[in-house]
């Protein structure tokens, strides 16, 4: 079974058709979804998602993901445990720009042993994931 974690800024690239990355985006979700990848994501994912979506995208880019992109996804919703360890893991690091959507992101595929996620953020490859679509 080809498990995926789908990160904020992959559904950003591929709703964005402006995204510097929105061709690589397209083209890897493609990819995915043509070798039937279970897509998994968490709750704060689709949260972040959903807001930046609406506030740089407006509702029909909104209407779009919720119709045709959150019913591929296997979402996680994180609880209390996973919000406190991702918390603890944002202040343990202490640096600014690493999210607790990040941390809790983290978390979620140690515990289900995912190693690949569809992302653009760096941090996922500083946390020792594989990161698609692959950067030359």
């Amino acid at each position: 079974m080809n498990r995926y974690f789908i990160d904020t800024s992959a559904f950003l690239a591929i709703l964005d058709g402006d995204d510097v990355n929105s061709p690589a985006a397209i083209s890897c979700f493609q990819g995915l979804r043509e070798g039937d990848a279970h897509l998994h994501t968490t709750s704060y994912v689709l949260v972040e998602t959903v807001a930046l979506v609406q506030a740089r995208l407006g509702i029909t880019a909104l209407r779009d993901f919720q119709d045709h992109y959150r019913p591929l996804l296997q979402v996680n919703w994180v609880v209390e445990e996973g919000h406190e360890r991702a918390l603890a893991a944002v202040l343990v690091a202490g640096r600014r720009r690493l999210s607790l959507v990040d941390c809790a992101s983290f978390d979620f595929m140690r515990r289900l042993g995912l190693t690949c996620a569809f992302t653009f953020d760096r941090h996922f490859a500083d946390q020792g994931f594989e990161c698609l679509p692959e950067r030359s």
